[in-house]
């Protein structure tokens, strides 16, 4: 048996055995059958929250967690459980995934639902493009995350005196301070989805939203093989020279925790950092800043958690229906994402329990939503397919970890590309 059928193998029997457990439940009783990769302090304090309303609900919670930032061991497990005829109720879900398991005719129809519930006017055009397919919605959206974000200690701010940049010459001016103090200037974890991460705000911040749609989303090879991209990737280059020598492999909530420490100075990371900053009891404007990466104002990556939900027997239908109404109930929408440090979903949901991250999260999306300029994040699967970000993945890395200078990356950018769109 070979590494990949064995893991298979594994996270099936895995995902069985977690099941077996089932009939200590009262017979009859509604459960959901949950597989999700949140399993970090701040993202399992948010997840607890859907837990809760369901339960109230009368819904039991199966949990089937499956480690890893990204999710993509995630995905390993749930094609096991689909292909052994055993789908979960629903799966957390990423962009053109949720697409490609549509595809396989897989996915339960929510229309009934979103038609009752109004979630066409009121979750963005930007979102629908993921949850739906041919029409039918078959994702219930948890969240809408930005990707383009710094997370600031501020006490190491103020003691620099330094205040968040707000252009990259301002950026770069106030890492080269931090450290010259000793400290380390950029928190990072080595893994290509966070290289991409940083990558993203990058290209905005070089090039425009503009350039961004063109290279990332619509894949233009000029813009793809542009001087641009190559100041983009010696900007990456420059980056860095900030990060510490242990920064191979570290997950990202890792190097959140060496910002809330004031080991460090700057994260730049998703708003599900947030999540880490408030779980450890760290509040915004006291403890930590929070800013849009410079020179990207106006503009929002996103990428946008949601629960697939796939067909199932008529046994679950009733707990799935509650599990998707919950998820879009606008008084959850606020409490899960207070917690998670997300903006809402939905755009009518009021932000008056948020704090002044979340606050800004909220007018921030309203603004792109309105310029147009919400855009989906390439390192987070919603600008362009698998395929293609997988492939720009190893050139964004090899570029950041000086495998190929500038020059040589745009050339193996465009290859890698056209590679991949075959």
């Amino acid at each position: 048996m070979n590494v990949t059928k064995s893991f298979i193998f594994s996270a099936a029997l895995l995902a069985s055995s977690a099941l077996a457990g089932l009939p200590a439940l009262a017979q009859g009783a509604q459960r959901v059958d949950v597989l999700h990769w949140w399993t970090s302090g701040g993202e399992a304090a948010a997840l607890n929250v859907l837990k809760q309303n369901l339960n109230g609900e009368g819904v039991a919670w199966q949990d089937v967690p499956v480690a890893g930032g990204g999710g993509e061991q995630a995905m390993t497990v749930l094609r096991a459980r689909v292909t052994s005829g055993n789908p979960p109720t629903a799966s957390q879900m990423l962009g053109f995934d949720i697409q490609d398991w549509a595809e396989q005719g897989v996915l339960a129809d929510l229309n009934a639902i979103a038609t009752k519930e109004n979630w066409d006017k009121n979750i963005p055009a930007a979102l629908q493009q993921f949850s739906k397919y041919k029409g039918t919605w078959v994702a219930a959206p948890v969240n809408l995350h930005s990707t383009n974000w710094i997370w600031m200690n501020k006490k190491v701010f103020d003691d620099l005196g330094l205040k968040p940049p707000q252009n990259w010459d301002e950026f770069i001016g106030a890492l080269d301070k931090v450290k010259a103090s000793g400290k380390t200037a950029l928190a990072h974890g080595g893994q290509p989805w966070q290289d991409a991460t940083i990558f993203d705000s990058v290209v905005i911040a070089t090039g425009g939203p503009e350039f961004y749609k063109k290279a990332l989303i619509d894949l233009d090879p000029k813009a793809l093989g542009s001087d641009t991209m190559k100041k983009v990737f010696e900007r990456m280059t420059q980056l860095r020279k900030y990060v510490d020598n242990n920064f191979s492999g570290r997950d990202w909530n890792l190097a959140s925790a060496m910002v809330i420490r004031g080991d460090a100075a700057v994260q730049i990371m998703g708003d599900w950092a947030k999540g880490e900053f408030v779980n450890a009891g760290k509040k915004p404007g006291t403890d930590f800043l929070c800013t849009r990466f410079p020179g990207t104002q106006g503009v929002v990556t996103f990428n946008t958690d949601q629960f697939a939900m796939f067909k199932v027997g008529a046994d679950r239908q009733a707990a799935q229906q509650k599990m998707a109404t919950a998820i879009e109930d606008p008084g959850f929408q606020s409490s899960f994402n207070v917690v998670k440090g997300s903006a809402p979903a939905r755009t009518d949901v009021s932000d008056a329990a948020f704090d002044d991250c979340g606050k800004k999260a909220i007018a921030d999306v309203k603004e792109a939503v309105a310029k147009e300029t919400l855009l989906g994040s390439l390192a987070h699967g919603h600008a362009a397919r698998a395929a293609v970000k997988n492939a720009m993945y190893d050139v964004i890395t090899g570029v950041f970890n000086g495998d190929y200078s500038p020059d040589q990356g745009v050339k193996e950018l465009v290859t890698a590309v056209a590679g991949a769109k075959q």
